[in-house]
C-alpha cells in the first residue's frame, strides 16, 4: 500500500542534509531502524523509488527522514532538496533494515548514521541508553549530522571522527579511515553487538576490520 503524504515542515540539518516532517497516516507503524520506499509525487518521478529510514518515533504525531542531498547527482535527493511546505511525498509500508538487538557499538559513516537515529531516541526516551557508544565518521565537522543531540544523548559514549580535514573543534582527526588500529584504541566493554551502516566500501572495511580483532560475524548487524 501507498501513501500520499504532505510535508509539514522542511529544514537544513548540515549544509546539504534536510530534516523533512511529514503528515502521519492513521495506523501506519514501524520500528526504530526501519525504511520505507520514498518517491516525489511529481511527473517524471512518482516511479523513482529510494529508501530512507525513518528518524522520528513510531508514539511521534508526524513522520520524520534526514535526508543527505547530492545535487550533482541529477536523481532523487537533488529534487528532494527542492521542496517546499506543502509538496508530497510518496510512501510505501515500513521494513526491516537495522534491528536494534541489545547493547553495543554503532559504526556510523556519514548519512549512514540514520538508521540510529530513531533506535537512540527511542532509548533515551525509555532511559534505556546505557553503555551503547556511537563511532560516527565524517569527512569534516559541517558534515556531522545531529552532532549536539548525540552528545546530550550519550555523552563521553559519542566518538566523532573527522577524515580530511582537521578540526577546530572537539573531533578526533583520523587521516584516511577508520581502520583496525583505530577500532582496537576505542573500543570498549559496551555490549556483545556491532552495528554498522556507511557506503558499501566503508561497510565491507568495518566489518574486515572487527573480524581482524577477533569478533565473531554473529556480532555484526548490518541493513538487510
Amino acid at each position: 500500500m501507498s501513501y500520499k503524504l504532505e510535508i509539514q515542515a522542511i529544514d537544513d540539518v548540515t549544509h546539504d542534509v534536510k530534516k523533512i516532517r511529514l503528515t502521519k497516516p492513521d495506523g501506519y507503524e514501524f520500528t526504530p531502524g526501519q525504511a520505507t520506499e520514498v518517491a516525489i509525487d511529481r511527473d517524471g518521478w512518482r516511479d523513482e523509488k529510494r529508501p530512507f529510514t525513518f528518524t522520528s518515533l513510531n508514539s511521534d504525531p508526524w513522520l520524520e527522514f534526514i535526508i543527505k542531498i547530492y545535487p550533482d547527482h541529477d536523481g532523487v535527493t537533488e529534487q528532494i532538496g527542492k521542496l517546499r511546505q506543502g509538496d508530497q511525498l510518496i510512501l510505501d509500508e515500513p521494513w526491516g533494515a537495522i534491528e536494534y538487538k541489545g547493547e553495543g557499538t554503532f559504526i556510523a559513516g556519514g548519512a549512514g548514521v540514520t538508521p540510529f537515529i530513531a533506535i537512540f531516541r527511542d532509548l533515551q526516551a525509555q532511559g534505556k541508553t546505557g553503555n551503547n557508544r556511537l563511532i560516527f565518521s565524517n569527512k569534516t565537522e559541517q558534515d556531522i549530522i545531529l552532532k549536539e543531540e548525540f552528545e546530550q544523548i550519550l555523552g563521553d559514549n559519542f566518538i566523532h571522527v573527522v577524515t580530511r580535514k582537521k578540526p577546530s573543534g572537539d573531533s578526533l582527526f583520523l587521516e584516511g579511515h577508520i581502520d583496525k588500529d583505530f577500532l582496537a584504541a576505542h573500543l570498549s566493554d559496551s555490549g556483545d553487538a556491532f552495528y554498522i551502516c556507511g557506503p558499501e566500501a566503508f561497510n565491507d572495511d568495518i566489518t574486515d576490520a572487527l573480524k581482524s580483532l577477533g569478533i565473531d560475524a554473529d556480532s555484526l548487524v548490518l541493513e538487510e
